[in-house]
C-alpha cells in the first residue's frame, strides 16, 4: 500500500528546525545532539545569570550591610522560590507538556536581574532573587523533559549534556561577575539581562522543535520507545526515592557551602582579595562541569547505582581535609572535590525516572526542586551558623556529610549491564 505523504512544514536555517514527520520519526531512535546542546547552552545562560547572585554577595554585604543571616536569607528566597514550584510544573506538563512555557521562564529571569540591578534595599533584593528563582523553577521541568525526548536512550549521557550547560554557566557566572561587576557595581547586573533575551529567542526554537515532536507522537503513538519500569513495589520505590533525596540532601547542603561561602573562607583564612576568591570559585565551578559530564556517561556504562555510590562517599577524605591545608591545597581539593560530587546528579535524577517511567517532569521537578530547597536551606543554616561561629567551623562541620553516601548500598540495581546482568 503506499503510503500518503507527509505535511512537510517548511524549515528554516539554523541549528533547530521545525522537523517533517521523517524527521521527528528519526529521533526517536536516536540522540537529536544538535537539541541536546542548544538545551544545555540555555541551560547555560540560565544558570549564569543565576549564578551572579552569590558573586555579588561580597558586594551587596558591604553596601548594604548585610550579616551571614541576611546572606543565607537572599540564598533561601532564591532556592525556595526555584524549587517549590518545580513538582507543580512537572507534574502539570506531564498531562500538558508547554513547549514554550521554556521561553516565558527565562522571561521571568530577564525582569528579576533588571530588578536586582536597580534593587536599593535588602527587601528589593529579595523580590528581585525570588522572580529570578521563578524563572529556574518554569525553565528546569520541561527543559529536563526535551533532554530526555532527544537522547535516543541513552538517558545518563543526555542528561549529563543537559546538566553540563547549567554547572559550566554557574562556573561562567562568578568569572564574568569579577570582570564586570566587581569593578564597577551592582549596576552592571544589567548587562547579563543580554543574555536572558538571548536565552529567550533560543528556547522559542526549542520549543518548536519540541512541539513538533509532541504534535508527531500523538498521531504515532506506536512508534514510541517503549520504556520498562522495574519491577519493584509501590513500598520499595517509595523507599529508594528516599534514599536519593538524602543524598541530594548531602550533596546539596555541601555545595551550599562551597557556593555560598567559599569566597568568603578564601578571603577570611587567606587573606584573599575578593577578585581571587572569585577567580577560585570559578576553579571549583568549572570543576564541577567537567565532573557532570564524567558521571552520566560512566553511568550509562557501568550503571548509575555505582556512580551515585562513588560520587557521594568516595568525596569525603577530601572534604575531611580540605580545612585543614594550605591556600594551595585548598583550591586542589576543591576542584577534585568539584569533579567527585559533580557526577552524581545526573545518576540520581535519570536512577529516579527509571524507578517511575512515564514521569519525567514531576520527578525532574522534584530532584532539581529539593535541590535548590536544600542547597537555600543549607545556605541560610550555614550563615546563621557562621555568625555564632565562623565560617572555618562551616566547613569542618560540612566536610561529614558526604559519610551519608553509605545509603546508596540500600538501593536496588536497575540496570541491565553491557554484558547481560543487572
Amino acid at each position: 500500500m503506499k503510503r500518503p505523504k507527509p505535511n512537510r512544514p517548511q524549515k528554516s536555517q539554523g541549528v533547530i528546525t521545525n522537523l517533517d514527520t521523517e524527521d521527528i520519526k528519526s529521533t526517536t531512535e536516536k540522540t537529536v545532539f544538535a537539541i541536546l546542546f542548544t538545551i544545555s547552552f540555555c541551560h547555560l545562560l540560565n544558570d549564569m545569570m543565576q549564578s551572579v547572585i552569590p558573586a555579588v554577595y561580597p558586594i551587596i554585604k558591604d553596601k548594604y550591610k548585610l550579616s551571614f543571616t541576611q546572606i543565607g536569607l537572599i540564598t533561601l528566597t532564591f532556592q525556595l522560590t526555584a524549587s517549590l514550584l518545580q513538582p507543580f510544573v512537572g507534574r502539570y506538563t506531564d498531562k500538558k507538556p508547554r513547549p514554550f512555557s521554556l521561553s516565558i521562564g527565562m522571561g521571568f529571569t530577564l525582569i528579576g536581574l533588571v530588578a536586582l540591578a536597580y534593587a536599593t534595599s535588602f527587601y528589593l533584593i529579595l523580590l528581585s532573587v525570588a522572580l529570578i528563582g521563578l524563572g529556574s523553577s518554569v525553565f528546569h521541568p520541561e527543559s529536563s523533559r526535551v533532554a530526555h525526548l532527544a537522547s535516543g536512550g541513552q538517558k545518563g549521557l543526555a542528561q549529563s549534556i543537559f546538566q553540563v550547560g547549567g554547572n559550566a554557566g554557574s562556573a561562567v557566572g562568578p568569572l564574568l561577575a569579577a570582570v564586570i561587576i566587581v569593578p564597577y557595581g551592582q549596576f552592571y547586573i544589567i548587562w547579563f539581562a543580554l543574555a536572558a533575551i538571548l536565552g529567550m529567542l533560543v528556547l522559542i526554537r526549542v520549543g518548536k522543535w519540541y512541539q513538533a515532536k509532541l504534535l508527531w507522537t500523538k498521531k504515532s503513538p506506536k512508534t514510541e520507545v517503549n520504556i520498562h519500569g522495574p519491577y519493584l513495589s509501590k513500598k520499595r520505590v517509595s523507599w529508594s526515592i528516599a534514599i536519593l533525596l538524602v543524598l541530594i540532601f548531602s550533596k546539596y547542603f555541601y555545595m551550599a557551602s562551597m557556593t555560598s561561602y567559599f569566597t568568603f573562607y578564601l578571603i577570611q583564612k587567606f587573606n584573599v582579595s575578593v577578585q581571587a576568591s572569585q577567580l577560585y570559585l570559578f576553579a571549583f565551578l568549572g570543576a564541577v562541569a567537567i565532573g557532570t559530564v564524567m558521571g552520566g556517561s560512566l553511568g550509562d556504562k557501568f550503571g548509575r547505582k555505582y556512580i551515585i555510590w562513588v560520587s557521594i562517599l568516595g568525596v569525603a577524605p577530601f572534604t575531611l581535609l580540605l580545612p585543614y591545608v594550605g591556600l594551595v591545597w585548598t583550591i586542589i581539593l576543591a576542584v577534585i572535590i568539584g569533579l567527585i560530587l559533580s557526577s552524581a546528579f545526573s545518576a540520581i535524577l535519570v536512577y529516579a525516572t527509571d524507578l517511575v517511567p512515564g514521569k519525567v517532569g514531576m520527578i525532574a521537578g522534584l530532584f532539581f526542586g529539593f535541590a535548590f530547597g536544600m542547597g537555600g536551606i543549607g545556605s541560610a543554616f550555614l550563615g546563621w551558623l557562621a555568625d555564632r561561629t565562623s565560617i572555618d567551623y562551616i566547613f569542618r562541620l560540612c566536610a561529614y556529610l558526604p559519610l551519608l553516601g553509605i545509603i546508596t548500598g540500600f538501593l536496588p540495581n536497575l540496570e541491565h549491564h553491557p554484558k547481560g546482568h543487572k
